[in-house]
């Protein structure tokens, strides 16, 4: 995929105009992060990550979960320890969304998606796309 694109989406659908790349979470304790990324990929947007080229960027981030979203954790769940992955596509590809989670999705300019996204973590990572793939920042 061309440097210029990032794929972002809504978050769950009571956050609408919350634009956000691909989460999720361990399915279990055995559950590899690889195998969680590929598995939140076909789960968020029905593409198989395992037939392109994901990328484990080797980046934790460990941040606190802001007091509004934390019913959606665990009780007790104070803080999130996020895992970067992106993945390399041909070209923008269809995607096909759980209307219970998303309402659409967009293909994005990485400095437009950069700016859309209210996670520090996403825009750092969207930003640091042109260096990660090794292409120049046109």
């Amino acid at each position: 995929m061309d440097s210029s694109f990032a794929l972002l989406f809504p978050a769950r659908r009571p956050m609408q105009g919350f634009w956000q790349s691909v989460t999720g979470s361990l399915a279990h304790e055995s559950e590899s992060l690889r195998d969680a990324a590929i598995r939140e990929v076909r789960e968020e947007t029905g593409l198989d990550a395992a037939r392109y080229d994901l990328r484990d960027w080797g980046i934790e981030n460990r941040f606190e979960i802001f007091k509004k979203h934390q019913s959606r954790f665990a009780p007790g769940v104070t803080h999130n320890l996020e895992h970067v992955f992106s993945m390399v596509v041909p070209e923008p590809l269809p995607v096909t969304l759980d209307p219970a989670e998303h309402l659409s999705y967009k293909w994005l300019p990485w400095r437009e998606a950069a700016a859309l996204t209210l996670s520090w973590s996403n825009r750092d990572a969207i930003l640091a796309l042109p260096q990660r793939l090794g292409v120049s920042e046109r």
